[in-house]
């Protein structure tokens, strides 16, 4: 384990080999970014004095590129582990407890997957019990659909219970309701830094000169809303009232323990979406209704890889920009408790789930909060946390 002089550090999952980022702001003062480290932010403004670390948003530092993202974590990696650092930097070093974290980047266009097999097999069944569970085209491309950058709330916003359109099973015409469905999906969320011209695919192999780095994702649904609604052009208004995401961006070097060849795929994929590095990731969530854990769905079991997905998002010549957001789709094993959503972990409500508390669920209550956490092995052999996204269910409007 890199060992670092900052207290209780070397411990918490935020150690040197992790160093997220985030936006913070100090009560009276303006925002500014900063990197975890234990219990404390490294105020980056303050330290290095680089323009792009007193801004409301990680946009202009993730748009300098890889180059940069490698020689500054380098940088604040020496500061931290090397004692002729501590001088420096233990002066800027702000108590969780003293800041507010805000929004860590502006969200310009919002992608999400669909790239466990597990989780679309299973929906498959629960939806079109009477169909094959995949559609024919699930095992050549990462399926995927564009949400709405504009409700991606970060964590502990609370989420109001949507309205829309739902169609009860013994009606004949739909009527319009409160969502008494409302469900969670577990996924991870990829931020993409370097931008790319209109026209210019991405290869996988430049997956990591473009993505900045991961953050975890609550895509909230409303599961009667989108039955409803998704025949013939896939998810809408039952997935776009809002998103969460966590306030850490772990950046990708953070991962490489965490990193292995990736699921075997059959039929091997076509040319322009072929792996070229392993970017398979070993990560290991843990899902909690009201504090206890209710599943924990395993990141190594997904089908698609990041690079893939990135690849398959332009390959039609789509452009990339700063501050873009694509996530994984909800992510599930095939083990008990191993699933993501309430929908697969209750098999569409037929299956309650009973807490420790003795009540029951099918799918969310109002007041009910969510918490989705992760981890995953450090470079120098220590723990890396990801930080954790909640967000506490609200009456629908009146």
């Amino acid at each position: 384990m890199t060992t670092t002089w900052v207290p209780g550090a070397d411990d918490s999952g935020y150690g040197a080999d992790n160093l997220p980022y985030g936006v913070f702001r100090r009560p009276g003062a303006e925002p500014r970014v900063g990197v975890r480290v234990g219990d404390y932010v490294l105020d980056l403004a303050a330290l290095l004095g680089e323009p792009e670390f007193h801004e409301a948003t990680l946009n202009p530092f993730m748009a300098r590129g890889a180059a940069a993202w490698r020689a500054t974590r380098a940088k604040i990696s020496g500061t931290l582990t090397h004692a002729d650092g501590r001088a420096r930097a233990e002066p800027h070093l702000i108590p969780l407890a003293e800041v507010e974290m805000l929004p860590p980047f502006a969200v310009a266009d919002y992608v999400d997957f669909y790239c466990s097999l597990e989780h679309a097999s299973n929906v498959g069944r629960i939806f079109r019990p009477d169909e094959e569970p995949l559609k024919p085209n699930w095992r050549h491309l990462p399926v995927g659909y564009h949400g709405r950058s504009g409700t991606v709330v970060p964590s502990g916003t609370g989420i109001v219970r949507p309205r829309g359109q739902v169609k009860p099973p013994d009606a004949d015409a739909p009527v319009f309701s409160a969502s008494n469905r409302l469900d969670i999906e577990a996924e991870l969320g990829f931020v993409v830094g370097t931008p790319s011209p209109l026209g210019e695919p991405v290869s996988p192999a430049s997956f990591s000169e473009h993505v900045f780095g991961v953050v975890l994702v609550n895509d909230w649904s409303a599961r009667d809303v989108q039955a409803w609604e998704y025949v013939p052009l896939g998810p809408f208004l039952g997935k776009s009232f809002a998103t969460s995401v966590s306030p850490w961006v772990v950046p990708l070097d953070a991962l490489g323990a965490a990193r292995f060849p990736g699921r075997e795929q059959d039929p091997e994929p076509l040319p322009h979406l072929r792996r070229r590095a392993d970017w398979g990731l070993d990560l290991r969530l843990d899902v909690r209704l009201n504090g206890e854990t209710v599943a924990r769905p395993p990141y190594d079991r997904m089908y698609w890889t990041p690079d893939q997905m990135l690849a398959h998002l332009t390959s039609n010549g789509s452009s990339l920009r700063t501050g873009d957001l694509y996530a994984s789709g909800t992510i599930s094993g095939s083990g008990p408790a191993e699933q993501g959503s309430l929908l697969e972990l209750t098999w569409g409500g037929s299956e309650p789930l009973t807490l420790a508390d003795g009540s029951t669920r099918t799918f969310l209550h109002d007041g009910d909060t969510v918490a989705i956490i992760a981890e995953a092995d450090g470079m120098g052999g220590g723990g890396i946390a990801l930080g954790e996204v909640t967000g506490t269910v609200l009456p629908a409007p009146r």
